[in-house]
């Protein structure tokens, strides 16, 4: 026994499941600090925007804040659906944090920006605007010798082709901050006639340069694709093995479509890992779950990248990181509104311009005002949500709400778009309160779908679902659960709806284009999957 364990091999890296973060988790970025991981995603219409994450071994994550949390920073009045925040970038450069961003589609501006913080949980400063940096996708490189190199993406000015676009870089002073110098075009596309060459990040690796991108849209044909230089301005060459990830040879049916937009980091020991967006479909081509973020091996062959060795694919089972693991606590199902603030998983849609929600009225319950606001408009509802993250899933609330007008309604409801949602509501009037489905659809008017009495007293509402089969349920009490429609939930896929969110769910208020004195209050709010 004694030379047994005297010879014994070392511990083999524990397997992981993919996605490391599943759910709306879009476009994710990653920075490395000592033995810490930062991670942010992209959050289009929601706010706060940009949540921030943290990990030890890379796949367990925790969110620890958000980098724009203050209205103050981010005016997404008016914004239209998949518009917003587009694909953020984290670095760090001697002691201080930095975010790019796009905000895309903003009424008052428009355009990449630059945050800094000391402290990735915040508090980030306000938006500082990049005069000039056109395009979209903004990343940073500070290189060895001191110097900061912005890169993003644009349009080609005059285009052949639609979604012909070129990454582009230029120098940035960031103490200003402003970009200077001369700005060079690194990059349009590894194939021929490519489209949407985006979501570029350069590293310096082995006396190279290498440009990391995404090709082919966000879709089906997304890909990874590489390029190398021996300066930091260029000119690059593609690997003659591009694109060097990509699941569209596989078809529509595989479990796992779409990957792209890859960020890589080295850990302390000298492995190389990316994060990378990607989607799982279910139910036919359908995505509810909306781009989720999933953590894949890299190792260096010849010089050039090489994405999943040996395997060609992103799995949804692998070997982790050579990391210690750090699991965190597992996140409570159950929400029982006793804090003072609302938890980093909730957002709302659109930047809150007066109070919609409150957790001091009433202690120990979230209280949504009724407002006109609806989720049909572009406009901020009382609409408190959180993503999706299980093909299969109960969600369930304890409402208490008395309808002052006929179109008062309060309850839960899921939401793609403006155009696509489902709510389980409760309206009507005092002693004729019903329980009602609706369903949105495209640009129709909602529709009724079903209707049952409510009762009288607290209302328990919840959705369950087994793929896309949606059940709407309601009930007096935790035993005493009734159905009152299935819905098909692929009409809250962003595929084939072209949209760059996936979707959430949470509770809803509204008086329907009359503003209501009627309050809503949520004694607790549950979440698991099944």
């Amino acid at each position: 026994m004694g030379s047994a364990s005297r010879y014994a091999l070392p511990a083999m890296p524990e397997r992981f499941r993919n996605p490391v973060l599943p759910g709306f988790h879009p476009d994710p970025s990653i920075c490395r600090v000592g033995e810490d991981y930062y991670l942010v995603t992209s959050t289009f219409e929601y706010f706060p925007g940009l949540p921030v994450h943290h990990s030890r071994d890379l796949v367990h994550w925790r969110p620890i804040g958000h980098v724009l949390d203050r209205p103050s920073q981010l005016d997404l009045d008016g914004v239209r659906p998949s518009g917003g925040l587009y694909a953020p970038t984290i670095r760090h450069h001697d002691g201080t944090f930095f975010v790019v961003c796009t905000l895309v589609g903003g009424r008052r501006r428009s355009g990449n920006f630059l945050v800094t913080a000391t402290d990735p949980a915040g508090p980030w400063s306000e938006p500082a605007w990049l005069e000039g940096a056109e395009g979209f996708d903004p990343s940073l490189l500070f290189d060895g010798d001191g110097r900061a190199w912005f890169h993003a993406c644009r349009q080609v000015r005059w285009p052949s082709r639609t979604g012909q676009t070129e990454v582009w870089l230029q120098e940035l002073d960031p103490r200003r901050p402003a970009l200077t110098g001369r700005r060079r075009v690194l990059w349009s596309g590894a194939l021929a006639n490519a489209t949407w060459a985006e979501g570029p990040h350069l590293y310096r690796a082995d006396g190279r340069y290498h440009l990391v991108a995404a090709e082919g849209g966000t879709e089906h044909d997304h890909a990874v694709t590489a390029a190398r230089a021996d300066r930091v301005t260029g000119p690059y060459e593609g690997s003659t093995r591009n694109p060097v990830l990509t699941h569209r040879h596989f078809g529509r049916s595989h479990p796992v479509v779409g990957p792209g937009h890859a960020d890589l980091v080295e850990t302390p020991a000298g492995e190389w890992w990316a994060v990378l967006l990607a989607r799982r479909a279910y139910g036919g081509p359908f995505t509810n779950l909306g781009r989720e973020t999933f953590l894949v091996p890299v190792a260096w062959e010849d010089g050039w990248p090489v994405f999943c060795p040996g395997v060609g694919q992103v799995p949804l089972d692998l070997e982790g990181p050579d990391l210690p693991p750090l699991p965190w606590p597992p996140k409570p199902a159950r929400d029982d509104f006793d804090a003072p603030v609302l938890g980093p998983v909730w957002s709302v849609v659109r930047t809150p311009r007066e109070e919609s929600w409150t957790l001091s009225e009433r202690p120990g319950h979230l209280r949504l005002r009724l407002r006109p606001e609806t989720l049909a408009g572009r406009a901020h509802p009382s609409f408190v949500a959180r993503p999706l993250e299980h093909m299969d899933f109960a969600a369930e609330a304890a409402l208490e709400f008395e309808p002052e007008a006929g179109d008062d309604c309060a309850g839960l409801a899921l939401r793609l778009n403006d155009d696509h949602h489902v709510q389980l509501v409760v309206t009507g009037r005092a002693a004729a309160r019903v329980v009602r489905a609706v369903v949105r659809e495209g640009e129709d008017p909602a529709r009724v779908v079903a209707e049952a009495p409510a009762g009288a007293g607290r209302v328990l509402l919840g959705v369950r679902a087994r793929g896309q089969d949606y059940e709407l349920r309601f009930g007096a009490g935790p035993d005493a659960w009734r159905t009152l429609a299935r819905v098909d939930g692929r009409l809250l896929s962003s595929h084939p709806s072209g949209v760059f969110v996936g979707t959430v769910v949470g509770m809803y208020a509204s008086g329907n284009g009359r503003r209501s004195a009627g309050r809503a209050d949520f004694d607790w709010f549950e979440y698991r999957g099944l």
